[in-house]
């Protein structure tokens, strides 16, 4: 059974920061490129920062500077470093792990998500 469970959430000030965890079982962790994203109230997911299994990176332009993703393959983990944090970061933040196989007949998606864990940025 394939697992993604996220910690490090909370509550922080603006100009605070966080670090994000998300644990991965279940997959070969090594193999899968990562992401995290968030949702916002009555918004749409969206993508904050993505990491390949070379640990190449891209960013949100918003999060760009502040945010740093990163993973540690003998952990079976990836972080989401915050720093610097704005009211407009608040939400809910899911990490996921997601590739593409070919089957011998077919390209199949396989992706798994994370349950997601609360970021609030309030003074």
């Amino acid at each position: 059974q394939v697992q993604l469970v996220e910690s490090g959430g909370g509550l922080v000030q603006p100009g605070g920061s966080l670090r994000l965890s998300c644990a991965a079982s279940g997959i070969i962790f090594s193999i899968y490129p990562m992401g995290w994203y968030r949702q916002a109230p009555g918004k749409q997911r969206e993508l904050v920062a993505a990491i390949t299994t070379g640990s190449s990176t891209n960013y949100a332009d918003s999060v760009k500077g502040r945010f740093t993703i990163f993973r540690d393959n003998a952990k079976n983990t990836v972080y989401l470093q915050m720093n610097g944090l704005k009211p407009e970061d608040t939400a809910v933040y899911f990490c996921n792990a997601a590739r593409t196989y070919y089957s011998g007949t077919e390209y199949v998606p396989d992706d798994y998500w994370g349950q997601g864990t609360q970021v609030t940025v309030s003074s």
